[in-house]
């Protein structure tokens, strides 16, 4: 086997890795949704344009300001919105 075909699954496996959309990119309901509880909350955001989720119901938003905010629902069930 000649090592270009040895090394091509593995550039094609890098391909596919790295050209994924980001999450953000893909569902804009979910700015939205950020953008509205963090207002809810009173602090200033204006809107969210991208977010890291890590866990179900648990973002990372990030604010056209710069501005970094942790939400999450705590054990009680209600929405908290953390300034970072």
């Amino acid at each position: 086997m000649s090592r270009y075909m040895q090394v091509w699954p593995a550039m094609l496996l890098a391909i596919t890795l790295v050209a994924r959309p980001s999450p953000a990119a893909e569902d804009p309901a979910v700015l939205k949704d950020l953008t509205a509880v963090i207002a809810l909350q009173g602090q200033p955001c204006g809107q969210v344009v991208s977010f890291t989720k890590q866990g179900d119901s648990d973002y990372v938003a990030v604010c056209q300001d710069g501005s970094r905010y942790h939400v999450f629902v705590n054990a009680q069930g209600r929405v908290v919105v953390q300034k970072q």
